[in-house]
């Protein structure tokens, strides 16, 4: 009888990254930045049958990037278990650190189990205390389900290393909406400074969204390519 073949479970944890990361290296970038009204989400997304960004819960947004499927998936669950406990206990019980323990977990459990693919994606987990600007939280969600918190800005994506370079740079608190959004395009646009083409972000080409604290209970605002058009004409 011949010998199994023996693939150590370090190795095949080494082969699940570098698959992740393949994939990840392709996915289009998402920023979130602290402004003084709340949190703002950015993406590059042409397409406008799919958003990267959505609302979870009153004051919870998720962004997302990677594999659609994947991240949509996630995004349903989220909003209804998050529905569940509003209901059976109290919606101040739903929080952005308990929906990441919950993605945190579940996509642990997919990264551990040997012979299946882990999850082509990154998350944020975005929450505003619904009152004030300040207190806003900001947690990175990885495939194997390892999560950190992060200050005043975030980013995903193939070039989030090269975005966070920049932002170290140029960001400063207290920014407001137009100049929150008009840094965002602007990084986006800086990382693709080594293309054949010309880069430029436009109305079309982004997908902006906000969680606002000056907001009725429901903080969470998608921007459409009107209001976006505005913004971008007073920012230039």
């Amino acid at each position: 009888m011949s010998t199994p073949y023996y693939v150590s479970p370090d190795q095949i944890w080494e082969d699940k990254k570098d698959f992740v990361d393949r994939g990840i290296e392709q996915a289009k970038e998402v920023i979130v930045l602290e402004y003084k009204d709340g949190l703002l989400m950015v993406a590059e997304n042409p397409r406008k049958t799919i958003f990267k960004m959505s609302e979870i819960y009153d004051r919870i947004a998720l962004a997302s990037t990677g594999r659609v499927s994947e991240y949509e998936a996630l995004r349903v669950a989220g909003i209804r278990e998050a529905e569940i406990k509003g209901y059976t206990y109290y919606r101040e019980d739903v929080t952005g650190k308990w929906l990441t323990n919950l993605y945190s977990q579940h996509m642990s459990a997919i990264a551990q189990t040997l012979d299946a693919k882990p999850l082509e994606i990154e998350l944020l987990v975005c929450e505003i205390d619904g009152h004030t600007s300040t207190g806003s939280q900001i947690y990175k969600i990885t495939f194997d389900g390892t999560y950190e918190e992060k200050d005043s800005f975030a980013a995903i994506g193939g070039k989030a290393d090269s975005i966070l370079e920049i932002l170290e740079n140029t960001y400063q608190d207290g920014l407001d909406l137009k100049e929150a959004v008009q840094l965002a395009s602007k990084t986006l646009e800086a990382i693709e400074a080594d293309a054949p083409e010309s880069y430029e972000i436009n109305p079309n080409t982004i997908e902006i969204a906000c969680l606002d604290a000056t907001l009725d209970r429901r903080k969470f605002h998608r921007f459409s390519i009107q209001e976006t058009e505005e913004i971008f004409a007073n920012a230039s």
